[in-house]
């Protein structure tokens, strides 16, 4: 028995009789914090411990302490085990009993088997809550719903993980994401622990809303261990959609306009106001929000239990004014920044590497034969793999060959030649327009290109007429009064273009539609410039003259009032280039240098009259040049060196896209001729391995030699293969941070030793191993004015290390070696020893953080008694 003055601490459930005594002298503890009755109720009569009448008693209290003591006063009179049970209850159902925790930890509570064989039901609002929330998105993202159109392909069986690098504020590399599971980690790879947002960034199509559709689905299964009880997940453009009198509550936002509780909304509202840190928002898009709601006449939205207007709601919930300590991921094309503040990591999504991009084939093309059929003609070509590195046009293009592959007796069309994004795009319409047809069993479809745009044209005029108005307004969503009032035939929406917006919308039960993805959208925008007779010259180039430098004649502005930076008091600085947050617009104009080039031209005369073909292209060429020489002129120059070096911005890297969609090799020319500069500069601007295609094509018409400087891109192996025509110019290579692995070193040392003018080698921190080490050695023995290679951070071992010290011992020229961060070891050090004795030219070196040891250092050591040169080693 319990001694006299013992505390309720003292008491231990080993105590056969002390778990009454337990519950009496805590009586008022558990009144106090017992906030859910039900709970209790349900599982005393579903182990018949209680009666109906048992119930009915303490239903009939009036407050919700007098249902506790009531049910305190039943289970003590009904003996130890119910007692025991009781706790066992409150033990189980952590939800429910949240300010219990600490004092059962406390107390030690340990049931005993007997117990612990009872059955616990969780009846507990929130955890049916979070059981309803994993049930709708597990159904909302079980199907690729992003791509496929009314396909029913399994996300399970279809995701493929895509290029995923951690990166600092100034977007500088700090690796690469290894799962997803690391991004919600909070303890790893954190950039401000006070900040609660992680910002996923990146071009559009490289899979921003798959990875978040992907999160979802982990999280629905259970696969996802990051102590999230509660997900919402929202998309930025449907919050376009309110009007400016909108207002509510944030309870209905989460709930109304998301998933709303089946059984007390309050309390659960109210727990998650209580723990925020157990919510996951998602926010998909924010470059995609736009709405001529002012924010800055609104006051901020601290309170939870006032009405806001919904972009208010949005822009409290990103800054952390509303449930704070929520954690949040937020994605964003490239170009759109977080403020510092707010960040807790930043990713950068780079899509597809060469062994993703084989891995989706093989997903898609799961026949063994179709299947290497088609990665032997994607090796083959280049080009097409450099599109399909985007994880959105790969899709594309893989549906529209499979398509093919289906409609035409397996064979699978694969062009063999220069593939422009403008192709891939027709090449859709075609498909599209083509499942429409009525299917023979003995007869296929032999209709040409031109022949079924024709058929389908004003069909597709219609779907150009509403992207176009969308395009204006910077509208991604269309309500259904709007698609009526533009009078898009129904035949359109059976095409599978436009798809139906899995949200509601605030105008209730009415259905909105919005185009598969802004890519889409742009192109058929384009089309409906280049297809409309009545469009003229100012309307065709309203969207091309967004990237007017200022100076020039003003652009026509297609910025709302709202832009998506202010919710999160980050406005953009005056003078700031308008068009680097906007690729929606630099689609449609990149879209409409292809649709107006000389090559669709034959397509497009027997359905656009020649002389208004004639005419806009014309006006555009013009635009191009002088937009383009403008640019040119006013990109800032330094002189390094020999060097007269130009410092390019993204929007250098869209003119060249627009350039190479032309496939004019005239405009290439005289773009060519434009580059004042014998030095180019193109670090951090986000360019992709089909961004090397677009440099070529201007680059090959370069005539004198040049420094090419790519580093912090996303170039890899295709990319390196697509600069072919331009090594013989090139005497600076700068790929670091590149992806770039032992297949693209291949290539730069059977391109770069042909010609032998090579001074520069930059490939630190890519996925080089001892093979690319052996091509690497190759060159610098071959190209004998290399003064400079950088080689850090890559997977060298001692094998490569041999080799490359070799080439150095040999090499009269090489001035810098950078192989910080490799694996050569005492082997490998003993090699560069040797090549250091009485080397010539060798002044800067640098074998930091390579496994080296006493021993390694020790024959360095020696060596450096023998050698006058090096002025630098590490």
């Amino acid at each position: 028995m319990e001694k006299q003055g013992h505390s309720e601490m003292e008491m231990t459930p080993s105590d056969p009789f002390s778990y009454i005594k337990l519950l009496k002298v805590n009586r008022e503890l558990l009144v106090t914090h017992i906030r859910n009755t039900q709970c209790l109720l349900d599982n005393l009569l579903k182990n018949d411990y209680f009666s109906a009448e048992d119930a009915e008693i303490v239903c009939a209290c009036p407050t919700q302490p007098d249902k506790v003591r009531k049910i305190l006063d039943l289970v003590q009179s009904k003996g130890e085990e119910v007692s025991e049970f009781f706790l066992y209850v409150l033990q189980q159902l952590t939800d429910a009993y949240v300010d219990l925790r600490p004092w059962l930890s406390e107390i030690g509570f340990c049931p005993s088997h007997l117990i612990q064989s009872k059955a616990v039901v969780n009846t507990d609002p929130v955890s049916r809550y979070t059981q309803q929330l994993r049930h709708h998105l597990g159904r909302e993202s079980k199907f690729m719903l992003c791509y496929a159109q009314k396909e029913e392909l399994l996300l399970e069986e279809m995701y493929t993980d895509t290029v995923m690098e951690l990166v600092g504020f100034s977007n500088e590399s700090l690796g690469s994401l290894s799962s997803l599971a690391c991004l919600l980690d909070p303890t790893t790879d954190v950039l401000n622990e006070q900040g609660e947002t992680i910002f996923i960034f990146g071009d559009a199509g490289v899979g921003k809303s798959m990875l978040l559709q992907r999160l979802q689905h982990l999280w629905a299964t259970g696969q996802l261990h990051a102590g999230v009880k509660f997900f919402f997940h929202f998309r930025c453009r449907m919050f376009s959609c309110f009007k400016k009198s909108d207002s509510l509550y944030l309870q209905d936002l989460l709930f109304k306009h998301y998933c709303y509780p089946e059984q007390d909304p309050d309390q659960v509202f109210a727990f998650l106001l209580r723990f925020p840190q157990a919510t996951l928002f998602t926010f998909d898009g924010l470059d995609e929000l736009h709405s001529d709601f002012d924010l800055s006449r609104v006051p901020d939205s601290c309170c939870p239990w006032e009405p806001a207007h919904p972009l208010a709601l949005l822009a409290s919930l990103l800054s952390g004014k509303l449930l704070k300590g929520a954690s949040k991921l937020l994605t964003a094309r490239t170009g759109i920044e977080v403020p510092r503040p707010l960040l807790r990591k930043k990713v950068l999504l780079r899509g597809f590497s060469p062994s993703h991009l084989h891995s989706f084939a093989r997903r898609m093309f799961p026949e063994r034969a179709v299947q290497q059929r088609l990665l032997d003609k994607l090796e083959a070509n280049p080009n097409l793999c450099s599109l399909c590195t985007v994880p959105l046009f790969c899709w594309i293009i893989f549906r529209c060959f499979q398509h093919f592959h289906t409609a035409f007796d397996g064979s699978l069309h694969l062009p063999d030649c220069t593939v422009t994004l403008t192709d891939v795009f027709l090449l859709v319409l075609e498909v599209h327009l083509n499942r429409t047809q009525p299917r023979s069993l003995v007869q296929h479809n032999t209709r040409s290109q031109a022949e079924t745009l024709r058929a389908g044209w004003g069909t597709l005029r219609s779907l150009g007429q509403v992207a176009h108005w969308g395009m204006e307004k910077s509208l991604f969503v269309f309500s259904q009064e709007e698609l009526q009032a533009s009078e898009l035939p129904e035949e359109a929406l059976q095409l599978g273009f436009l798809r139906a917006v899995p949200e509601l919308g605030p105008g209730g039960d009415q259905q909105s539609h919005e185009f598969f993805h802004v890519t889409l959208q742009a192109f058929f925008t384009a089309f409906f410039l280049v297809a409309d007779d009545k469009v003229g010259t100012r309307e065709l180039l309203r969207f091309f003259q967004e990237w007017t430098p200022s100076g020039e004649a003003a652009a026509v502005s297609c910025y709302p009032l709202f832009r998506p930076w202010q919710c999160l008091q980050a406005s953009g600085l005056p003078g700031e280039d308008p068009f680097k947050n906007n690729d929606h617009f630099q689609f449609t104009s990149l879209f409409l240098c292809g649709l107006l080039s000389k090559a669709k031209q034959k397509l497009l005369q027997r359905l656009v009259p020649t002389a208004a073909l004639r005419r806009k292209r014309k006006a555009l060429w013009a635009h191009l040049f002088a937009s383009l020489r403008s640019h040119l002129k006013n990109l800032p120059r330094i002189q390094s060196g020999n060097f007269s070096q130009v410092q390019a911005m993204p929007t250098f890297i869209w003119m060249m896209r627009c350039i190479y969609e032309t496939q004019s090799q005239k405009v290439g020319q005289l773009a060519a001729r434009g580059i004042c500069a014998n030095y180019l500069k193109l670090s951090y601007c986000n360019a992709c391995s089909a961004d090397c295609s677009a440099l070529s094509f201007v680059l090959h018409h370069f005539r004198k030699q040049l420094a090419l400087d790519l580093d912090n891109n996303n170039v890899n192996d295709y990319g390196v293969r697509e600069l072919q025509p331009c090594f013989s110019r090139l005497t600076v290579v700068r790929l670091s941070v590149n992806q770039i692995t032992d297949s693209g070193v291949k290539v730069l040392y059977e391109e770069l030793t042909k010609y032998k003018i090579l001074t520069y080698l930059g490939l630190y921190n890519n996925q080089i191993t001892d093979v690319g080490a052996r091509f690497i050695a190759q060159i610098l023995n071959e190209c004998k004015g290399l003064t400079h290679l950088k080689l850090g951070k890559n997977q060298i071992t001692s094998e490569g290390g041999k080799c490359l010290a070799l080439a150095v011992k040999n090499s009269k020229s090489i001035f810098e070696i950078g192989m910080w961060g490799n694996q050569i070891g005492d082997e490998g050090a003993k090699a560069f020893a040797e090549a250091l004795r009485n080397h010539p030219s060798l002044t800067n070196l640098s074998l930091a953080f390579n496994g080296i040891s006493t021993e390694g250092g020790k024959s360095l050591a020696r060596a450096l008694q023998q050698n006058a040169s090096l002025r630098i080693f590490w």
